[in-house]
């Protein structure tokens, strides 16, 4: 009965979740253009002052799979398989635990961890894919199957991975930490080297670089976790950051009773205990690898909280049938989306007829990008990397009010602004105070005044 609810509630409570990230949406219209082409698009579309210049192509085979879900079944389906992908990391590692003896019920509990730790997480998005990636990965690697072919099938999904989101990584680190203490442990026990693991984190290494970027992903990696950092990215940044005080509570809460768990119970296996912590490590240092911790832990507190015991097995059909009602509620149900998403506010924009360059709050890019292209392009968006740091400086400067309004006209011809109150006061003043060339359009969104929008005060007359 626990394996049968728990999993269920876990994808009802994903399905009924608003929709808060902001890069799926310029994902989303990327995706459809990659389908349009039959490939990756390799210059950019989106950018104007970019436009033409090589496009990183990082998640392109997500983005194109994410685009086909709507273009099926619009935001209720990609929001269903979406929450099916992210919770089958869990799934997967789970039937690993499974596998090697873990309880029902002790299962059943490390899949409610999991789901608490990286629950804050969530959203539709293509990092759902690489945490389906990671648990058919832990599930590979303590499977029965033979060396050869687990080697093959884990190169397979390795690059699969890779191409569906830029995050092997991980692997790379959790085989590591496999395979180092596989080698403590033959040469202290005299134990059978662990080939496969160090095998498979060689390949996982390889499998960085087996994407149409090749080699060109270390260096936008490591650019869009600079400038990320830089932005003060809260997923980016270490637990102990201000910004994520809230977030890392049920991080901390959840380490702390399995530490208390495996103090109380002593049943551990190193092999599952080790990696997870090299990816808490991790995750210490950057909350964006929450996600695979959780799902690394399920086995750990698999085994930890309850041993074996005899178990009554329900029906196969009554196992099935919470986890297909819940399937079908997230097709069904109305998407929500986070009021802090100023789409009634972009639909206004919309229906005013601006066209051409629309200076925005970075953030909103992703929605903009969705709802305009092509009679839009965008000044900024949420693509750190896409950016110089001399522009994000200019950004800066003129949310500040250390740039005037002339200066941003001049830089950047704009056709409309879309701005944040808190963000670009200065520059909401100033667009305010010029009412002979600008017009502030109404609001209508569920937070009136999140998100303030201005047209040119007569459309198509020349700026000075």
């Amino acid at each position: 009965m626990a394996l049968a609810v728990v999993p269920a509630l876990s994808l009802l409570l994903l399905v009924t979740r608003p929709v808060w990230d902001v890069d799926v949406f310029w994902q989303l219209r990327l995706g459809e253009m990659i389908l349009a082409h039959g490939g990756p698009i390799l210059r950019e579309p989106f950018a104007a002052r970019h436009l033409g210049e090589p496009l990183p192509t990082v998640a392109w085979a997500g983005q194109a799979l994410y685009a086909a879900l709507r273009e099926a079944g619009g935001w209720p389906l990609l929001r269903t398989f979406d929450a099916l992908f992210w919770l089958g990391g869990f799934w997967a590692a789970g039937w690993a635990a499974r596998r090697r003896g873990a309880s029902a019920l002790g299962l059943a509990l490390g899949l409610a961890m999991g789901l608490i730790a990286a629950l804050p997480q969530a959203s539709v998005r293509p990092q759902s894919l690489a945490a389906l990636g990671f648990g058919l990965l832990v599930a590979l690697v303590f499977s029965r199957l033979r060396p050869a072919p687990k080697l093959a099938w884990g190169a397979i999904l390795l690059v699969v991975w890779q191409n569906l989101h830029p995050s092997v990584a991980i692997a790379v680190v959790w085989l590591g930490a496999l395979a180092a203490w596989g080698w403590l442990a033959f040469l202290r026990r005299r134990l059978a080297p662990p080939w496969v693991a160090t095998g498979l984190a060689l390949l996982a290494g390889l499998a960085l670089f087996a994407t149409p970027e090749g080699i060109g992903i270390l260096s936008v990696s490591a650019a869009n976790a600079a400038m990320s950092r830089a932005m003060g990215v809260s997923e980016w940044l270490p637990l102990w950051a201000p910004i994520n005080r809230q977030v890392a509570l049920p991080i901390l809460a959840v380490a702390g009773v399995t530490a208390w768990l495996l103090r109380r119970s002593g049943r551990f296996a190193l092999d599952e205990l080790l990696p997870a912590l090299a990816l808490l490590v991790l995750t210490m240092a950057s909350y964006r690898f929450v996600l695979f911790w959780a799902i690394a832990l399920v086995p750990v507190v698999a085994r930890a909280a309850v041993a074996q015991q005899p178990e009554a097995r329900l029906p196969g059909w009554l196992r099935g049938a919470p986890l297909v009602l819940a399937a079908l509620a997230g097709i069904l149900l109305p998407v929500r989306f986070s009021p802090q998403l100023p789409l009634a506010e972009i639909a206004v924009l919309r229906a005013s007829g601006a066209a051409g360059t629309i200076y925005a709050h970075f953030p909103w890019g992703g929605p903009l990008i969705d709802a305009g292209y092509p009679q839009w392009r965008l000044a900024y968006d949420g693509r750190y990397y896409r950016y110089t740091p001399e522009e994000w400086d200019a950004y800066g400067k003129a949310s500040r009010g250390e740039l005037s309004l002339a200066q941003v006209e001049a830089a950047w011809h704009p056709a409309a602004f879309l701005l944040d109150p808190q963000w670009n006061a200065p520059l909401i003043a100033a667009l305010r105070a010029d009412r002979a060339h600008w017009r502030e359009l109404p609001g209508h969104g569920p937070l009136p005044g999140r998100a303030v929008a201005f047209v040119p005060a007569v459309p198509g007359a020349p700026r000075p």
